[in-house]
Formats: structure tokens, C-alpha cells, sequence
């Protein structure tokens, strides 16, 4: 189940990177709503997160949600936000992917 949290975790820090991608286009009002669901995203991320390391290792935990959080943004960086998708950033993306991957087989 705390696996399941971390990923979630992860995918609301995506989601908290999105809104400030969003919010930096924005201005009055719906830049103002942009902001506040960065800040809903964050708390229930940075909550997850400190739920979920009082049962997995912290090193771990942290690593797994920082990983999801960083392939999650490049991805919707380039799905979503038209950024370029080039050989050598596909390729760190996967390495990266797999060390996620990787940690996750190496934790108790």
C-alpha cells in the first residue's frame, strides 16, 4: 500500500509542476487559480510522502518520488507543452525510469 501512496505522491508533484507551468502563462485570476492548486497539490504530495517514510526507507522513498516527479514533468513537458523530445532526453528518461525500477526491487 505504501508503494501505491509513493506513486501517488509522485504524480501530484507532476501535477504541482503543471500548475506552475500553467500559472506562468496566466495572469489575474487564472493565474491566481493556477497558484492555488499548486499549493493543493503540494500538501497532498509533501503529505504522501511524509506518510509513506514512516514505513519505507527515507533514501527510497525519496529517490522513487523525486524520480516520478521528474519523468512524470519532462513527459507532460513534452506531451502537453509542446518541448522538444530529442534522442538524449528519451534516453536519460529511460535510464532514469529504471533505476526507479531498480530501487523499487532492491527495497524491503
Amino acid at each position: 500500500m505504501n508503494w501505491i501512496l509513493l506513486i501517488i505522491a509522485g504524480l501530484f508533484e507532476v501535477a504541482f509542476a503543471a500548475c506552475l507551468g500553467k500559472a506562468k502563462n496566466a495572469s489575474g485570476n487564472e493565474a491566481t487559480l493556477w497558484y492555488i492548486a499548486f499549493v493543493i497539490c503540494l500538501v497532498i504530495s509533501m503529505s504522501l510522502l511524509v506518510k509513506v517514510t514512516k514505513e519505507l526507507p527515507i533514501g527510497t522513498a525519496y529517490a522513487v518520488w523525486t524520480g516520478i516527479g521528474a519523468v512524470g514533468t519532462v513527459l507532460l513537458g513534452i506531451l502537453a507543452f509542446k518541448e522538444p523530445a530529442g534522442f538524449w532526453r528519451l534516453f536519460f528518461i529511460s535510464t532514469l525510469i529504471l533505476s526507479i525500477v531498480g530501487l523499487k526491487f532492491v527495497s524491503n
